[in-house]
C-alpha cells in the first residue's frame, strides 16, 4: 500500500468529497495557496475560486458563514488556522451550530465541518499551541473527531463531511508531515468507532491524537520489560466508543489515559469517569492520567517539552498501574 502524509490524506479527502458533492466547499485564511500546513494546497486549481475561497482574518465570520450556508443546504468545510482561534467563534460553534438543529425541531440540518490544527508545533507560544478537545466535547450537539494517522485522517474527514451534524475536526500540527499507509480507493472511517493499534494483556492505554504515536513508542520500551499494553485510540471523542474502551479495560484491568490537553477538566477525566461508573469492579489499580500540566504552553522549547506529555511519563504511568 502507498504511504502519504497526514496533510496529503486530508487533501485527498477534501478533493474526493468535492468531486462527489458540488455542495462541498472550503474557505478560510490562505486556503487558496494552502499556506496553513498545506492541507488545501492545489485545490483551487481543480475547483476554482467559487469553491476554494480565501477570507480576511475574521474567524467569527468564517464560522458564521458556515452555519448560514449549511442551513440552506450547502456542506461547508471552513478552516481555522489554529485551534486557539476557535475561542473567537465559540458563539457561532456552541450556541448556533450545535443547537439550531435541536431548536428547529430537527427541521433544519447543519452539515458543516470546522477543521483546525491543535497541539505542539514547536515554540509557537501559549496562544498557538493549545489542545482544546475537551472544550468542544462538553457541548451537546457537536461531534468531535481527532485523527491520529493519515488513514484515519482521510476516512474520518470523509465521514464528517457526509454527516448532517456539525463536526469539529481537530487535527494535530506535528502529524501533518508524517506519512502512513492509505489505500488508493474509496473508504470511510465511521465516527464513533475506536481503533486498537496494539494488543496487550497488562494495561490499556487510551491515547488521543498525537499521543497515539508516543504511546506506541512507549509500549515498545515497556515490552522489553515484560509489560504488554493495549494501545486504544478513540478516534472520535463525540460520539465516544465507550464499549471498546470498557471491553479493553475488562481484559487488562488497568488503564492509563493520555492526552495533549491540560489535565484538569480534560478528556481523560471524562473517560476515567466512564470507566469508574461502568467497570470499577474490573479495575486492579487506580486509573492514571497523563496530560499537559495546568499551565499555558511555554515558548521556550525545553519548558514546552516539560509541560507536555512525553513517552517517559507514559512509561512511568503504565509501570505504576502494573505494579500497584
Amino acid at each position: 500500500m502507498r504511504a502519504i502524509t497526514y496533510a496529503e490524506a486530508l487533501r485527498e479527502a477534501l478533493a474526493e468529497e468535492m468531486r462527489r458533492d458540488e455542495r462541498v466547499f472550503v474557505f478560510g485564511e490562505d486556503v487558496e495557496l494552502g499556506y496553513a500546513f498545506t492541507v488545501c494546497k492545489g485545490l483551487i486549481d481543480e475547483f476554482g475560486p467559487e469553491r476554494v475561497r480565501d477570507t480576511p482574518i475574521c474567524e467569527q465570520t468564517i464560522v458564521g458563514i458556515a452555519v448560514g450556508s449549511s442551513m440552506i443546504g450547502m456542506r461547508p468545510v471552513p478552516e481555522i488556522e489554529f485551534c486557539d482561534l476557535l475561542t473567537l467563534c465559540m458563539d457561532q460553534i456552541c450556541n448556533e451550530a450545535a443547537k439550531l438543529r435541536y431548536m428547529s425541531g430537527g427541521q433544519v440540518c447543519f452539515p458543516l465541518v470546522v477543521r483546525s490544527p491543535a497541539g505542539k508545533w514547536g515554540s509557537f507560544g501559549a496562544q498557538h499551541s493549545q489542545t482544546l478537545d475537551a472544550w468542544f466535547m462538553h457541548v451537546p450537539g457537536l461531534k468531535v473527531a481527532v485523527p491520529a494517522t493519515p488513514y484515519d485522517a482521510k476516512g474520518l474527514l470523509k465521514s464528517a463531511i457526509r454527516d448532517d451534524n456539525p463536526v469539529l475536526f481537530i487535527e494535530r500540527k506535528l502529524l501533518y508531515q508524517i506519512p502512513g499507509p492509505v489505500p488508493e480507493g474509496e473508504y470511510l472511517v465511521p465516527l464513533g468507532q475506536a481503533k486498537i493499534h496494539r494488543e496487550g494483556k497488562d494495561a490499556t492505554v487510551v491515547a488521543i491524537g498525537r499521543m497515539v504515536s508516543l504511546a506506541l513508542n512507549a509500549s515498545e520500551t515497556l515490552e522489553k520489560e515484560g509489560i504488554k499494553a493495549t494501545i486504544l485510540d478513540p478516534r472520535t471523542l463525540v460520539p465516544l466508543d465507550r464499549e471498546s474502551i470498557l471491553a479493553s479495560v475488562r481484559e487488562t484491568h488497568r488503564v492509563v489515559i493520555v492526552e495533549e490537553g491540560c489535565k484538569t477538566g480534560g478528556v481523560g477525566g471524562e473517560i476515567a469517569a466512564v470507566v469508574s461508573e461502568e467497570a470499577l469492579d474490573d479495575l486492579d489499580a487506580p486509573i492514571r492520567r497523563v496530560a499537559a500540566l495546568d499551565t499555558p504552553v511555554p515558548f521556550n522549547a525545553a519548558l514546552e517539552d516539560f509541560v507536555l506529555p512525553s513517552e517517559e511519563r507514559i512509561i512511568q504511568a503504565v509501570r505504576d498501574v502494573v505494579s500497584f
